[in-house]
């Protein structure tokens, strides 16, 4: 199978996005996978949530041409699971790649030896954002289950389309992933309803809960498998990766 590019991409804040990029990483590289996951994203929330910090060289300066791929690549403490970290320049790059929305595209060209890679975009519709969509087979979609779940995601996927009648044909949903779902509340059934409503086979059948570990474990630079391997949040997750493992196959 030729690597296969996903991004994590909403415009809106504090979905999960990272989160669920994070952890889906790991239980993909703990199918056999060999991943290498993308923080591209300023905060930089994706590389500490791995446990590295304060990187030197990251995907700025391979972007930038300033440093090869095999010198930012960095491994993890789980085996497969490699990192392309970011860094305090990173910001920068938003205006520096408003008129190259294919350098990323280009840069990962040169990428071998990974079965999948998965690149944590800004919560925004930028230039960063355009790259990584433009970069990508497939889009992963983390919708938090609130009331105002929906509201934004038609402008996200109105910048899809674009993409794909432009830059990027062969970009495809892969899917959209309920997240921060609290069981105990009707107003988060009443929203997963409405997006299964609305999106039909799109939607994961897995949902990721609220849950107290997959809060804590970016604290200790861990991922769920490692730090709660037995909790709600890590079932979620593995599930999850089961059902990428199957899509993914497809795209």
């Amino acid at each position: 199978m030729a690597t296969k590019i996903i991004s994590f991409v909403n415009q809106k804040g504090g979905v999960g996005k990272t989160t669920t990029a994070v952890n889906l990483a790991a239980y993909l590289a703990s199918h056999g996978q060999r991943i290498l996951l993308i923080d591209l994203d300023p905060q930089g929330n994706a590389s500490s949530g791995l446990g590295i910090q304060n990187a030197e060289i990251g995907i700025y300066d391979v972007l930038m041409g300033d440093s090869s791929l095999k010198e930012a690549i960095q491994a993890t403490d789980q085996e497969k699971l490699f990192v392309l970290p970011a860094t305090a320049d990173l910001a920068g790059a938003i205006v520096e790649m408003n008129d190259h929305p294919t350098k990323l595209k280009t840069v990962l060209g040169k990428l071998e030896n990974f079965d999948i890679v998965l690149i944590d975009a800004p919560p925004s519709l930028g230039a960063l954002t355009i790259n990584a969509l433009t970069a990508s087979h497939g889009l992963i979609i983390p919708l938090q289950a609130e009331y105002y779940a929906l509201e934004g995601i038609a402008g996200m996927l109105d910048t899809v389309e674009r993409i794909k009648a432009g830059l990027n044909p062969k970009l495809n949903i892969l899917g959209i992933v309920v997240t921060m779902f609290d069981t105990r509340t009707n107003l988060a059934q009443q929203v997963e309803q409405n997006v299964r409503k609305h999106f039909g086979d799109l939607v994961f059948w897995s949902v990721i809960p609220r849950n107290v570990k997959l809060s804590e474990a970016p604290s200790y630079g861990q991922t769920i498998n490692k730090y709660a391997p037995i909790s709600s949040g890590a079932g979620a997750y593995k599930r999850l990766a089961q059902e990428v493992m199957q899509r993914v196959q497809k795209l």
